[in-house]
């Protein structure tokens, strides 16, 4: 299976370095190397390096690729940025969901706007010629380019609060790149090297576009390179971090630190169901009134008639035991079977006190607190619960007891200016 399995450009140091290799998303993929618990709290205090080279990428060009997008993406590009809800501007980048007819999620997305009529979109590993396919589809005499990039970019998480200073530290114009680059907005351009110009490069004259954005909840950034580049980006950036602790991380760590942070992975917890009743609400286009649309989208109306449909919902356990999530079921503690499991996972960065729950860097914690790590993830109910409520995860092992929360992970660092970190 694995020999079948796509490999990114730095498959062979992952071997190298024994990493624990698996098939996800139909490559094969670092899973950790020494040890996950130690690559997620790396995350937490100082910094990691992810290969995300199995991600895939479209662009859409041309007088109406904001048109198309506005048709078949569930965000509203007139007013999705920032509390004031302002239209998506150069160099801005908005997260939200691909639907078919019945408002299920083909994949989700982040869209980037590179200039009005130059749009990048990163979707999941595998999915670049079914989102491809889709957007053609829905064409309809509109004038875009459409080219899938699958395989054809290289792409490496920086995450951490040290992750800044790595970066400033690569850049030939650290100050240019990192001035003005609030959380969700992005400068260069992957292209750069094709076009024969480079907005955005590194002192060894690589160039690339890089975002403020992730999959982890702390500040961090994605770097999208030419994908002949990836390999010696990936040796700079762990050469330059070696002295502030940069480990190189494995998507077990990835999956703890998104779903502590409260983020979805798709065709698992948002997939062929209504995109409805989860905690991703703003990453689609309600009326204030909650009761419609600002505008028209593939699969709308199918989530207006949805109102019945179940509910995604976060939770936290007490400690680190947790379920598998192929047969686990969610049951109230009189013991009524009323959902199934979506992900459970452990985030070793949090711990409770006195019912409180702390993350390793959350200013407030106790002086004699240290984490524990806690269960944590997503149910799929057919009822809402309120925040607090308790329930049981049960699967063929054991049964878990955790508690319905509105948040998981505190004191998330993805969105404070990077000012505090230099």
């Amino acid at each position: 299976m694995q020999n079948q399995a796509r490999k990114t450009p730095l498959y062979e140091w992952h071997c190298d370095n024994h990493a624990n290799m698996a098939v996800f998303g139909g490559y094969s993929m670092p899973m950790w190397y020494a040890s996950a618990k130690n690559e997620h709290l790396a995350v937490l205090t100082r910094a990691g390096l992810f290969d995300t080279c199995h991600m895939a990428v479209l662009t859409l060009q041309g007088p109406d690729a904001e048109d198309l997008l506005q048709f078949c993406f569930t965000k509203d590009l007139t007013a999705c940025c920032g509390p004031r809800q302002e239209p998506l501007s150069d160099g801005r980048c908005v997260y939200g969901a691909f639907l078919d007819e019945q408002g299920h999620v083909i994949d989700d997305t982040i869209v980037f706007r590179i200039a009005p009529s130059d749009y990048m979109v990163v979707v999941n590993a595998g999915m670049g010629p079914a989102v491809a396919a889709h957007l053609k589809k829905n064409l309809a005499g509109r004038l875009v380019m459409i080219t899938d990039w699958t395989d054809q970019v290289g792409k490496i998480d920086l995450q951490g609060p040290l992750s800044v200073r790595i970066l400033q530290s690569l850049l030939t114009h650290p100050g240019e790149v990192l001035e003005n680059l609030p959380y969700f907005s992005f400068k260069g351009d992957f292209r750069s090297a094709e076009a024969g110009h480079s907005p955005v490069t590194f002192k060894d004259g690589t160039s690339a576009l890089i975002s403020r954005t992730g999959y982890t909840g702390e500040v961090g950034f994605e770097i999208f390179c030419p994908i002949h580049q990836a390999g010696q980006l990936w040796d700079m950036l762990l050469a330059a971090g070696r002295q502030s602790g940069l480990v190189p991380c494995g998507l077990a760590a990835r999956d703890s630190l998104r779903a502590g942070a409260v983020l979805p992975l798709s065709h698992q917890d948002i997939g062929h169901w209504p995109f409805v009743h989860h905690p991703w609400l703003f990453a689609l286009p309600y009326t204030a009134d909650q009761r419609g649309f600002t505008k028209t989208f593939i699969g709308d109306q199918a989530l207006l008639r949805a109102q019945d449909a179940p509910h995604t919902l976060p939770f936290v356990g007490y400690d680190v035991r947790k379920v598998g999530t192929e047969a686990a079921v969610v049951k109230t503690r009189e013991g009524k079977t009323i959902g199934k499991v979506l992900t459970c996972t452990t985030d070793m960065g949090i711990g409770r006190q006195d019912e409180v729950v702390f993350s390793i860097t959350s200013p407030d914690r106790p002086a004699d607190w240290t984490p524990r790590g806690l269960c944590c993830g997503f149910v799929y109910v057919e009822q809402p619960l309120k925040t607090g409520s308790l329930v049981e995860l049960h699967d063929q092992r054991r049964v878990v007891q955790v508690q319905i929360v509105s948040d998981i992970r505190p004191a998330r660092s993805a969105r404070r200016a990077l000012k505090h970190f230099l």
